[in-house]
């Protein structure tokens, strides 16, 4: 599990002086609303004292039938769900809104918080999730603006559960209402107090209109790269994705790759393994989620941080194909195949090269482990998976290598012969031998420097969007200056 790095000159509030730094502000006006294992953050601005000029009401939706009443039902009756909690906050806040007159109130600015919080228990000790959510306003009278967050629960014990999501509960709208001006104070601040251990933000979503240039597919990336979770989701239209809805009972289809920029051999791969995967006997194609997955090793740059502009030219391309994006800490297949199937029993396919499974078969990755690679391919391959290989040749005369040819060392052709023998490991057939040369660092040295012919080597139209919006340091000017020169 992956550390939260504080900055340690950092010196964090308080719940109870968060609580008590709102309660005296005299322009905040809201209401609190919570269901489940998050009863406790309004708690803590009662116990702060100036509870009364604050807090406009506070209750608790606990009885399914009454917060069904009150919120109404959602699809398949459920109460932990993002609905839920939007449900909650236009409710509670359209009811300060019409209850209150402004007349009397005209410094005020209101503001909902809600939350609805499932346990873990220690029979599932890591089931507990939740949604937590603020809606407010930057000024009297101003449009509202909504931060949302969810979160998996770590800890069996039930006590520390709930202690932990009220203090995440007064970080998120302390926040919100002193700090909307500055996102990256919003996420740093909701660990103040809080432990990795218990709770795991693995979604933030921030919208409205003090939150215009923040770009919420740098929130996922975010959230991986501070340890808040080692893995994000997010759609074609660049909204965040919570895993537990978009990938529940799923058959789940994913390429890893770097996408820097997105090849014709990328292309080639995902539709002929697409088209293999769909023909499975436990693979429904109207249940299925095909997945683009970026490893935050593969975001580094040659220092050593993350290129937030380099993530953000590929997700442009990823998305405008119509693709799911997952960022992702897991540099072992077996990592990202166990995060899967938290969500899914259903059948699931890897996409990958052959250079890749050289990898896999590569005893060094698994020395940490106590059962070494028997340990990792017991996880792999336990699960409903099968894995589609790519052929690779490292120029336009190479031989083509497959999963017949590729080396493997002698100790462990055995499991490799068991694995092809089962078809756990299949090659990819009707691929496209004339873009098998083509790596997607070469077609980034040519972009850079604006050398010819890389418009070839990448799909239609992505040539014209990295011209467009001069993505991956493409500059129409080198090539002018480069001829001048000549």
């Amino acid at each position: 599990m992956s550390m939260i790095q504080m900055d340690p000159q950092r010196v964090p509030l308080s719940p109870a002086q968060k609580a008590r730094r709102i309660n005296m502000n005299p322009d905040l006006y809201g209401t609190f609303a919570e269901i489940g294992v998050g009863q406790e953050t309004v708690r803590h601005f009662f116990r702060a004292g100036g509870a009364s000029q604050t807090i406009a009401k506070a209750m608790s939706a606990y009885d399914k039938d009454f917060s069904n009443a009150i919120y109404g039902s959602e699809p398949g009756n459920r109460f932990v769900c993002e609905s839920r909690l939007m449900n909650m906050l236009g409710h509670e806040f359209g009811l300060m809104q019409e209850r209150l007159n402004r007349a009397d109130h005209p410094t005020k600015k209101f503001f909902t918080f809600a939350n609805t919080v499932a346990g873990s228990t220690f029979e599932r000790p890591h089931s507990g999730h939740g949604w937590i959510g603020v809606r407010f306003q930057a000024g009297p009278q101003e449009p509202t603006n909504d931060v949302i967050l969810h979160v998996r629960l770590h800890d069996p014990d039930i006590s520390l559960q709930q202690e932990g999501i009220g203090i995440m509960g007064v970080n998120l709208l302390h926040g919100c209402l002193i700090h909307h001006a500055d996102p990256d104070e919003i996420m740093t601040a909701l660990y103040d107090n809080v432990s990795r251990h218990v709770i795991e933000v693995d979604m933030i979503q921030m919208n409205g209109p003090v939150f215009q240039q923040v770009d919420n597919r740098l929130l996922s990336l975010q959230l991986v790269k501070r340890g808040f979770t080692d893995a994000v989701l997010f759609g074609p239209d660049g909204q965040n994705l919570q895993a537990s809805e978009a990938l529940y009972k799923k058959n789940i289809l994913t390429i890893r790759g770097s996408f820097r920029p997105v090849t014709k051999v990328n292309i080639d791969m995902i539709m002929n393994g697409y088209n293999m995967f769909i023909k499975e006997q436990r693979v429904e194609r109207q249940n299925m989620q095909v997945l683009f997955e970026i490893t935050l090793n593969n975001l580094r740059s040659d220092t050593g941080d993350v290129d937030e502009k380099d993530f953000i030219d590929r997700a442009d391309i990823l998305c405008s194909l119509g693709q799911t994006v997952l960022i992702s800490n897991y540099q072992e297949y077996y990592k990202l195949v166990e995060y899967f199937s938290r969500y899914t029993k259903s059948r699931m396919g890897l996409i990958m090269g052959v250079n890749n499974l050289v990898d896999v078969f590569d005893e060094k990755y698994y020395r940490h482990l106590n059962g070494g690679m028997l340990e990792a391919f017991g996880i792999l391959f336990t699960r409903d998976l099968k894995i589609y290989v790519y052929p690779s040749r490292a120029s336009a005369t190479a031989e083509i290598v497959t999963t017949r040819t590729m080396p493997v060392h002698p100790r462990l052709q055995p499991l490799y012969d068991y694995l092809l023998f089962n078809k756990r490991l299949v090659d990819i057939n009707n691929y496209d031998p004339n873009v098998l040369h083509i790596f997607s660092k070469q077609v980034l040295d040519l972009i850079r420097s604006n050398q010819p012919g890389w418009e070839s080597l990448v799909p239609p139209y992505v040539d014209n969007m990295i011209k467009d919006n001069l993505l991956f340091g493409y500059s129409p000017s080198k090539g002018v200056k480069e001829e001048a020169k000549a």
